[in-house]
């Protein structure tokens, strides 16, 4: 099969690789669809040190089974399908629990760290437990779907902070997930979302995907136009979708006691805390990891437009050509998003 293999930092290969061969639980996927992740860029730099070369990346995927396992009765060939980012046992007590995002033998597509090294999906063909598949609606088109993962990671993240129908809620980070997290709070119930971030085309867009208010976080008065609107209190929630000091400090001085942060971003790996800050205004803290089951409420959120994924599409392209999308992306001057590569 054809894959897309980082051989060294910065580094692609278009080549040929071996099939993978099934076990008793798993299924072969011929891929129609994959997206490029920002977190597949900092491993293509070795800034995160979670895609040591050489690794085929992609999470981000969607297609076609086209072979199932012995052990596999509920799937078969032709269904059309997505699947978890994560590769969980189904055994640990976490995953009994239904935090699979929490697995205790947790693996990522397309990572490979200290621990493991599991190949993703940019390949002609990506080998899987049936357990981790979602089905596709068939309306749906295969580059839809490939938006179910970051969907399903703004849907998880928003879901485990305490969202109140009325309440008023900032997102400090307008990139691709930020912009979900802007739509998935207003499905939640928020009233008015605030996005704060540092480009202005993408504050444009979180205006047009939902946000009531966006403003440049090179404001200096940036804080006080968010007291401002929120009657003087600040907000009852703020969604940090960065990583980064000044931003994780923006997230929690811009909410009222007593309100709910979610920590989404994990760009920098340590930040300074603003302990006092958090400790005397009874600051509560929700930090997210992945997803953990909201794949089927993706698509559904897909397939009804409650989650608008177009205006996010910056372009699709044969996976041949995926360097140069990666280097593109990696460099940015053209304000990209989302781009898909097909193989």
């Amino acid at each position: 099969m054809k894959a897309l293999n980082l051989a060294a930092y910065n580094q692609f290969e278009y080549i040929d690789a071996p099939t993978p061969e099934l076990s008793h639980d798993d299924v072969l996927i011929e891929i129609k669809a994959c997206g490029i992740c920002g977190s597949d860029i900092h491993g293509m730099d070795g800034s995160s040190g979670r895609r040591q070369p050489p690794i085929i990346m992609g999470h981000e995927a969607s297609g076609v089974i086209c072979e199932v396992g012995p052990g596999v009765g509920d799937w078969k060939s032709g269904d059309r399908v997505t699947f978890d980012s994560t590769v969980y046992c189904g055994d640990c007590a976490y995953c009994r629990r239904g935090d699979v995002n929490l697995c205790e033998e947790r693996r990522v597509l397309g990572v490979s760290c200290d621990d493991y090294r599991q190949h993703g999906a940019f390949a002609e063909y990506l080998r899987v437990p049936a357990r981790i598949l979602y089905k596709l609606p068939d309306s749906l088109s295969f580059e839809q779907a490939a938006f179910a993962e970051p969907i399903s990671i703004a849907l998880h993240a928003v879901r485990l902070v305490p969202v109140k129908t009325g309440d008023i809620a900032v997102v400090v980070g307008a990139g691709l997930i930020g912009l979900l997290v802007v739509q998935a709070l207003r499905i939640a119930g928020a009233e008015k979302v605030i996005a704060v971030d540092l480009d202005e085309k993408r504050l444009a867009l979180a205006t047009e995907l939902g946000a009531a208010l966006s403003l440049n976080a090179r404001d200096p008065d940036v804080l006080d136009r968010i007291r401002q609107d929120t009657g003087g209190e600040g907000a009852d929630i703020a969604m940090e979708v960065v990583g980064m000091t000044p931003t994780l400090d923006l997230a929690i001085q811009c909410l009222r006691k007593g309100g709910s942060a979610g920590l989404v971003g994990n760009l920098s790996a340590k930040t300074d805390f603003p302990m006092q800050a958090v400790v005397t205004r009874e600051i509560s803290l929700y930090g997210s990891c992945g997803s953990a089951g909201e794949y089927a409420d993706a698509l559904e959120h897909i397939a009804s437009g409650a989650i608008q994924i177009e205006p996010l599409i910056s372009a699709t392209a044969p996976l041949k050509n995926g360097a140069d999308w990666f280097h593109r992306l990696h460099v940015n001057e053209e304000g990209l998003l989302k781009v898909i590569l097909q193989p």
